[in-house]
């Protein structure tokens, strides 16, 4: 429709000027203020074509009877609408309103085609009686040649006694006369043989011959003339198409700010301050996706504070907890604040973007022979390349389709490089890379946020809250049992994570300083860079000298 392709335009570009957007929610404002308005204006909507579409199609000589009757039927919806929102009193609403549906082309319309016309124009039957003489003549003959040939084949019975006597049509002969072969003894002299059957033989007379030439004259003169007058009608329109254009771009933002401001009503969705600042603050914010999936009141609503001290939020919380929705969710309502339109959240403060990035899911690209991982690394590097510090980017999973090392590396270079930037960008990281909550520490801009859980006798549950902290584990052991793994699987999974995490052989140590300390070391190489420190390299005997050599190598060996 009119209103869909609109609102994909204004999904696929947002707007930034704080001046544009205002005036987009001021109008989903006047709708939403007026309730019964946009019952009724909705009502009259269902009435309404795609006015663009047969535009195109009048222009190319391609719109059929039925689009010209759509168009009629539009108009007289759309002038209705008008008049509604004239009478709403509204001035922000009336502002919509610049071009009125011209009412004689409806005219035109509804005086030419009749009410219901078929589907194309090629086989007659669209124009209404009244309009051209010529063809209600002919219209006349038409009807009336049905009217002659019964009384004709009563009048033959009657000449000729044959009371089986029937006068039929074939697209090969015509018109013709039908006698059985008992009665071919009856047949008259002016009877001209056509047709031998098995059991009948068929003839025609002159004055068959002269009414076939009259009526079939006619039905084909009828369709040419219906065809001339519908052609003169579309080409009348063609001329109008400027005028068409302009009332569909009014009836279109009508439909656009209408369904926003019912979908408001609907939801509970606010109206946002969308403002030239630096912050996001939203209380209450919901998926507005999802929150219409789940049953009514069960979708947990969260708050997001993102600001000039905390311009990276780390999330961390298990599978299944609602990270990748409340990430979703904030990209969501900053989009729909600055498309112009009310959001799913109790408040909701946008500072505007000047770009929204997302990297989200897995996706692959299996014919071009891109993985996965290669994919992830693609997108993140188009993030990387072109992000600002008046961007919002979301970021779900980095590095999750390598190895652990190499994927907890990439992501937490990813999240410095943003860091260091001045200022930051706004940055949700939702990671299972629970080092990554360490860098807390080492930049004032970033800070750790969880997805609360609880746990239970029965298994854990998940609450939907996201606070400020850090999870102390992932839980996914405790998720593949709610995925229903076998018992065995979960048994043994158990088993080697305690392993796992009683492994000492390797203990992490996080740099504060960007690009410069390895990620992992061991505590063995701290011990022996203290020694070395002790050694005075000028005032060792050769002996001493050994000696060191000895115990350094035996605290390397340990």
């Amino acid at each position: 429709s009119m209103g869909g392709r609109r609102l994909k335009n204004y999904i696929l570009y947002p707007l930034k000027s704080i001046d544009e957007i205002k005036e987009r929610i001021e109008i989903v404002e006047a709708f939403f203020r007026d309730p019964r308005l946009v019952e009724n204006v909705r009502e009259k909507l269902k009435e309404v074509s795609d006015i663009e579409r047969i535009s195109g199609r009048i222009a190319t000589g391609r719109a059929t009877p039925r689009d010209l009757k759509a168009l009629s039927t539009t108009l007289r919806a759309v002038s209705d609408i008008f008049r509604l929102i004239d009478d709403s009193g509204s001035d922000v609403l009336k502002g919509l309103i610049e071009e009125k549906p011209d009412m004689e082309l409806v005219e035109k319309i509804d005086t030419t085609i009749v009410e219901d016309p078929p589907a194309t124009y090629t086989d007659g039957g669209i124009i209404k009686d009244g309009v051209n003489e010529e063809l209600d003549e002919l219209r006349s003959i038409s009807r009336d040649g049905k009217r002659y040939l019964i009384e004709y084949e009563k009048k033959e019975r009657e000449r000729t006694g044959i009371s089986s006597l029937k006068v039929g049509f074939n697209n090969v002969f015509g018109y013709y006369i039908e006698v059985t072969k008992p009665n071919l003894k009856y047949v008259p002299d002016d009877y001209i043989r056509k047709q031998t059957l098995t059991n009948s033989e068929r003839f025609i007379t002159e004055e068959l011959k002269e009414f076939e030439s009259k009526i079939l004259g006619a039905e084909e003169r009828i369709k040419g003339i219906e065809y001339d007058i519908f052609t003169v009608l579309r080409e009348y329109l063609k001329e109008h198409i400027p005028h068409l254009q302009r009332v569909a771009e009014e009836i279109t933002s009508i439909d656009l700010f209408s369904s926003l401001s019912y979908l408001a009503l609907e939801k509970g969705y606010s109206k946002p301050f969308v403002y030239q600042g630096d912050t996001i603050e939203i209380k209450g914010g919901r998926h507005p996706v999802v929150e219409t999936i789940l049953p009514s009141g069960e979708f947990i609503p969260n708050d997001t504070n993102i600001n000039q001290e905390e311009r990276i939020h780390i999330i961390t919380g298990p599978n299944m907890s609602g990270k990748s929705t409340y990430l979703r969710q904030v990209a969501l309502i900053t989009l729909l604040a600055q498309i112009g339109s009310f959001v799913p959240a109790d408040e909701a403060r946008i500072g505007v973007r000047d770009r929204i990035f997302t990297r989200i899911g897995a996706s692959d690209d299996l014919a071009r022979g891109v993985s996965t991982f290669l994919a992830e690394m693609n997108e993140t590097a188009i993030i990387l390349q072109n992000v600002s510090s008046q961007s919002l980017v979301i970021l779900d999973e980095i590095g999750r389709g390598t190895s652990t090392y190499d994927g907890l590396a990439i992501a937490w270079a990813v999240v410095e490089y943003l860091a260091v930037m001045n200022p930051p960008p706004m940055v949700l990281f939702a990671t299972h890379y629970h080092e990554l909550t360490d860098l807390e520490q080492y930049y004032n801009t970033i800070v750790n946020y969880t997805v609360d859980v609880k746990e239970t006798e029965k298994g854990i549950l998940f609450l939907r809250k996201v606070k400020k902290g850090k999870a102390d584990r992932s839980y996914g052991i405790e998720v593949a049992k709610l995925a229903g793994l076998p018992e065995k699987v979960i048994h043994r999974a158990g088993e080697i994570l305690h392993d796992l995490e009683n492994d000492d052989r390797v203990v992490r140590h996080h740099p504060p300083r960007y690009y410069h300390l390895p990620l992992f070391r061991e505590k063995r190489e701290d011990k022996l860079r203290e020694e070395l420190k002790k050694i005075d390299p000028d005032s060792v005997t050769p002996r001493q000298a050994l000696e060191i050599l000895y115990k350094l190598k035996e605290m390397e060996e340990d």
